[in-house]
């Protein structure tokens, strides 16, 4: 079976997924490496620190809040489907089964947040999922008026949030807790670490709901017009998105860089008020990158050169939730001293090579197991708990052609 007749239904989609993910499993390495944790000083004593700070430059210009806006858009295209699906299907229990789906994504994400990594994003899915159940009735005008709001929000009220939340460790601190955490070979230890740190996350990262929420309502939005279920019919429109997010992404990347050289060009642009605008407008640069990046993605796949590169991420994006799960894995037996304790030490270069690694294993393993089996593991687990009953896992090898009769 060719690559193109086995993963016929919303190849572009999958392999989106693929590609998004592929770039959260880096900027989430440098945390699970223990680079992240480092000091200041700490990180400029390291022999790699040259070459350290011109991938971190990179990475934040090109990389950081964009690709898990880019999943996180798709998490919300895919409640599009899914919605579609369900209201077609109401009197068959459409919308238990949808609240059945996220409930089991709500565990899997605590299960993974607390027990394994702290920087889970999927309880925070799960929440925002059921968020957007009364407001998937909205236009789309107020869809990405309301995305617009919520991107900006956070920086809005912040001053009259901080002060109801309890006392909390700096970043700093509740890093350097982590270090000393992850650092010891017990367990017990890495595991309470892991905990502390995860509840810290939650409360210290508040704003990360309406992110994620803004994320979800773009998605959405673009689900409801069909723009990567039928991109053929809307190729104007992704080259406009992939045209002005880019160049307004960079604009505004460009502004954030030298908000200091700003200030001091412009006095006016150092009044509170000035200052705190400038970081609120900063937050859209995320969300007109990761549009662009999706739309020039979607733009090249219907290139057939660049489906043919482009669509080896589809399967993997097929199981993108398995193997989010399992970079947390491979990051924590990596670098954790309960694994081979690879620690950061040795700069951003382990990150890299850690991540080519796993990425290039996860997009060899994934087209071989989706020939053996319909879903990635954890995928058919999270049907089994949706349908309440269990869905088939193994396909049926291919019947062979029945003898010809002889006379």
């Amino acid at each position: 079976m060719s690559h193109r007749e086995a993963w016929p239904r919303h190849e572009v989609i999958d392999a989106l997924r693929g590609f998004a993910l592929a770039g959260v499993a880096l900027v989430n390495l440098r945390y699970l490496s223990l680079y992240a944790f480092l000091p200041t000083e700490a990180r400029e004593a390291l022999p790699s620190a040259g070459f350290d700070g011109v991938v971190l430059s990179l990475m934040g210009g090109l990389l950081d809040a964009k690709f898990i806006t880019l999943f996180s858009m798709l998490f919300g295209l895919g409640f599009a489907l899914q919605v579609d699906r369900d209201d077609r299907a109401a009197s068959a229990g459409g919308a238990r089964r949808y609240v059945r789906r996220v409930l089991g994504l709500a565990l899997i994400g605590a299960l993974h947040g607390w027990c394994l990594w702290w920087g889970d994003i999927l309880l925070t899915y799960a929440a925002v999922a059921l968020l957007m159940l009364p407001l998937r009735r909205l236009g789309d005008r107020m869809l990405l008026l309301l995305a617009l709001v919520l991107a900006l929000l956070p920086g809005l009220i912040a001053p009259w949030v901080r002060p109801w939340l309890p006392p909390l460790p700096s970043g700093p601190e509740a890093f350097a807790q982590g270090l000393v955490a992850f650092s010891t070979p017990s367990l017990a230890v890495a595991f309470q670490g892991n905990a502390e740190l995860a509840n810290w996350a939650r409360m210290s990262n508040w704003g990360l709901l309406c992110f994620v929420l803004s994320r979800f309502l773009l998605g959405y939005w673009a689900g409801r017009r069909g723009l990567l279920q039928d991109p053929e019919r809307h190729v104007g429109l992704l080259r406009r998105l992939c045209i002005g997010g880019g160049l307004l992404g960079l604009a505004l990347l460009l502004v954030a860089g030298l908000q200091a050289e700003l200030r001091e060009a412009v006095p006016l642009l150092q009044a509170p008020l000035a200052r705190r605008a400038l970081r609120m407008v900063g937050r859209l640069e995320s969300i007109a990158l990761g549009v662009a990046y999706a739309s020039g993605f979607v733009l090249l796949f219907l290139q057939p050169a660049g489906r043919w590169w482009l669509g080896a991420f589809a399967p993997a994006g097929r199981m993108a939730l398995t193997h989010y799960l399992l970079q947390s894995v491979a990051g924590v037996g990596l670098f954790y001293a309960i694994g081979f304790g690879i620690g950061p030490g040795g700069g951003l270069w382990p990150v890299l090579l850690a991540w080519a690694a796993i990425l290039g294993l996860q997009l060899w393993v994934s087209p071989r197991w989706l020939a053996r089996y319909r879903h990635g593991p954890v995928e058919w687990l999270w049907r089994w708990s949706t349908r309440g009953e269990r869905p088939p896992f193994r396909r049926r090898p291919a019947m062979a052609p029945a003898p010809a009769a002889t006379a």
